[in-house]
């Protein structure tokens, strides 16, 4: 993994060995793989239904920088799916709320809150030395940015999106994999108000988490060039492969600079 920063320095102390023994038992991550999951920084652009739930198992998997991103303040109608947001939170800038409840369930995970909206103009410098972006966005304006990011930086993007008890997730590896420009128009608008029932989100999240741990560890099969839709109504999981496009203003301008 060319873009994994070295962490051969990184240690794990007692306290983690014990808190993480049970996930360092599976053959496929074992200490190397925890290690790598310690040295890693993720970044979770977005805090709402996905971002909160994908923020709150990065951290119980013992992931060493999280930085969380967003530039709304918490709001009564988002306590169905955002569950890092507490009733006395609304009012509270998103990335600060998560952040203080992130502190108190893994102590030893740095987090850094960043209270912006991602534009062209900042988005390479937020996600910069990142191993892995979990992109948790609720719009596609900011989910092309986002992708144009990755791809110049050349980090992986795991992509999830959710509406009402709909879900896709993919994971995107400049370079090899299609990317966002890609798959979808450029023409998508954002929906100010769509239906979501709050298990949704959770069940997206949980799958990101699950490709961006697979990412840093290096194990198992991910979902590149693959897109994972679920109908979470009807309990069905489809996948479709992704193609290419040779025009692609984002991914085939750097293929064609190569």
């Amino acid at each position: 993994m060319e873009w994994f920063t070295p962490y051969l320095d990184v240690m794990l102390t007692k306290k983690e060995l014990i808190r993480y023994s049970r996930q360092i038992a599976y053959p496929g991550l074992e200490e190397d793989g925890q290690q790598r999951l310690k040295a890693s920084h993720v970044v979770v652009a977005g805090l709402g239904g996905l971002g909160c739930l994908a923020a709150t198992y990065l951290a119980c998997a013992g992931v060493g920088r999280i930085t969380v991103v967003d530039c709304d303040s918490v709001e009564l109608s988002n306590l169905n799916r955002q569950m890092l947001h507490w009733e006395d939170d609304v009012g509270e800038p998103k990335p600060q709320s998560v952040a203080e409840k992130l502190k108190k369930i893994n102590s030893t995970v740095k987090v850094v809150p960043v209270f912006e909206k991602i534009t062209e103009n900042n988005a390479r410098g937020i996600i910069k030395k990142a191993q892995v972006v979990i992109d948790a966005t609720d719009n596609f304006e900011t989910r092309f940015i986002l992708n144009a990011a990755c791809v110049a930086e050349k980090i992986p993007l795991v992509h999830g999106g959710v509406h009402s008890f709909l879900g896709e997730l993919t994971t995107i590896i400049p370079g090899e994999t299609p990317c966002l420009a890609c798959v979808f128009p450029d023409t998508a608008k954002k929906q100010n108000h769509f239906p979501v029932f709050g298990v949704n989100p959770a069940l997206v999240a949980t799958l990101q988490v699950t490709e961006t741990i697979k990412l840093i560890a290096g194990f198992g099969t991910l979902l590149k060039g693959r897109m994972l839709y679920i109908n979470a109504e009807t309990m069905e999981f489809k996948f479709f492969n992704l193609s290419k496009r040779v025009n692609c203003p984002v991914c085939g301008q750097v293929n064609a600079k190569a």
